[in-house]
């Protein structure tokens, strides 16, 4: 029952400003603010791209602001154009942020590196207060320490020695130039409520004094966080499970700047099928990756959704509307989620159906097919390439009857379906070198698929048709040379997919068309 339950201590709820009930069960306020803040120190990946959603989802079911805050303090590790690549990919998959930095904002800058002026205003406060101090430790000494905890099996943490020094010790290095970070005073914390993971004990103080600012004036994470939720007035983060041991820290530091936290839900782990967890050196994982593979966004979004709950019917295929309506945060579960990359063609395809259904949904879906088409086949066949006319009405068609056949829109072009596209140029004294009676079967086939109602075009009645073609009028031929002149006449292939289901998967108008034209040459 504590599940339903929100979290009262930690939901600011100022005077006058009204509450409304939601679907979710719980109550929140109508000013809801959520963040998605992810490190450019690569490129979108689907593990970022979930915890993306789920804010953005929770944000506009409670008619809240989704917010895009770059966290690119940690400058060594900076990808180039890595920022530019996770708004592009934010707005590829359709969760386009309220605020951030090229939508802009009331709250702004979104990016932490032009942020730095406003944390160090705000580290003062913590200095004077007394919960932060200078720390002058070397680099070497904290290196050391490391050591010594690692060979004594010991967890490592900083043993607070600067926290000791006297006002006057600190003026004296002060005044010989000595560099410092600022550490923040961690003792014990208290423990707190996760919507997801219900009360967890603070353990906070267990790593030492963690470090708040660097000796090059940059902010570590959980400084920047604290003061950037708290003034772009962030009333809801959602994050990785990998951040919920540091919640009570992060809570301490609100506590020592006399703000009110905001609610925290922590999203299970994704992991790997063998229990690993998720690399960015997994390049098939990037978003991008999958974009340039033909995969729909929508369907990117809806398979990220099996991975850690929140949705009431489970594995279904949903738009993002649709999510959205469906969206329950008390649903999200706590064990790590499975990665089950194999469901991803099979939410495309789900898409795909779904997105036939609609005359939008086919007009986007023949507009994606002209454009695989005109890309992935002159890049395969160059100059000698020869296309047919790509008309709304033939790629609808062709949609329609391979439907069920493809996981992607790019599978239509792969080379087993290269004679969708490339128009035949087979000459009639090609055919007449492997049957003397090519214009003769050519003819009377036509005639038949002709008479051939629509609604028997399928591949074994086809068989059935073609077989009995040649039993009553070319018995003499042998089955295979006449096979063989079919496939030729309609794709110019000597070798590929049955007769039968290569016409079936051209259609009855585009076969009889084909055929047509052999016989207009006889």
């Amino acid at each position: 029952m504590w599940r339903k339950l929100l979290r009262s201590a930690y939901l600011r709820i100022p005077a006058g400003v009204q509450l409304r009930s939601l679907s979710t069960s719980c109550v929140y306020l109508q000013d809801v603010r959520v963040r998605f803040g992810p490190s450019p120190t690569g490129f979108m990946h689907l593990g970022g791209l979930r915890t993306a959603l789920y804010n953005y989802i929770f944000a506009k079911a409670n008619n809240g602001k989704f917010v895009l805050r770059i966290e690119d303090t940690d400058q060594s590790r900076l990808v180039q154009s890595a920022a530019n690549n996770i708004e592009d990919m934010l707005e590829w998959s359709g969760l386009s942020p309220d605020e951030g930095p090229t939508k802009g904002g009331d709250f702004g800058p979104y990016k932490q590196s032009e942020r730095l002026q406003t944390y160090q205003h705000h580290i003062e406060t913590l200095l004077q207060n007394g919960t932060a101090y200078r720390c002058f430790c070397t680099p070497q000494r904290i290196e050391l320490i490391r050591k010594e905890a690692v060979r004594s099996g010991q967890v490592p943490r900083y043993d607070n020695r600067c926290r000791h020094l006297s006002t006057q010790q600190v003026q004296e290095k002060l005044d010989k130039g000595m560099t410092y970070t600022i550490r923040f005073k961690l003792d014990d914390a208290d423990g707190f409520d996760d919507i997801v993971f219900g009360h967890n004990i603070g353990t906070a103080a267990v790593e030492g004094d963690p470090v708040l600012l660097k000796s090059d004036g940059w902010p570590t994470y959980h400084l920047a966080n604290v003061i950037d939720d708290h003034l772009m007035q962030i009333t809801h983060v959602l994050r990785g499970t990998e951040w919920l041991g540091s919640t009570s820290k992060h809570l301490s530091i609100y506590k020592a700047f006399n703000w009110t936290p905001p609610t925290f839900a922590h999203l299970p782990l994704i992991i790997n099928k063998d229990g690993s967890k998720l690399s960015k050196r997994q390049g098939d994982l990037f978003v991008d990756h999958l974009k340039n593979s033909g995969y729909l966004p929508e369907a990117v979004v809806n398979f990220l959704t099996y991975c850690g709950g929140g949705f009431p019917d489970g594995h279904e295929i949903n738009t993002l509307k649709e999510l959205i309506q469906k969206f329950d945060i008390n649903e999200v579960r706590r064990q790590s989620a499975v990665l089950e990359m194999e469901l991803l063609d099979q939410v495309n395809r789900g898409h795909i159906l779904q997105l036939l259904e609609t005359s939008n949904g086919r007009e986007r879906l023949i507009a994606e097919l002209r454009h695989e088409v005109l890309h992935q086949l002159p890049a395969r066949y160059g100059e000698s390439l020869k296309l047919r006319d790509l008309d709304d009405e033939y790629l609808s068609r062709i949609l329609m009857t391979n439907k069920h056949r493809i996981n992607r829109i790019r599978d239509l072009t792969c080379e087993e379906f290269d004679f969708l596209w490339r128009q035949p140029n087979v000459t009639v004294e090609t055919l007449m070198e492997i049957s003397p009676q090519a214009d003769n079967i050519l003819s009377c086939v036509h005639q038949a698929m002709v008479d051939t109602p629509s609604d028997s075009f399928s591949k074994g009645q086809l068989v059935e048709n073609l077989k009995s073609i040649h039993k009553s009028s070319f018995s003499t031929e042998a089955m295979g040379s006449y096979m063989k002149l079919l496939r030729m006449a309609l794709s110019g292939l000597k070798q590929g997919p049955g007769v039968a289901e290569m016409m079936e998967l051209l259609g009855k108008e585009e076969v009889s068309r084909r055929l047509k034209e052999y016989d207009s040459k006889s």
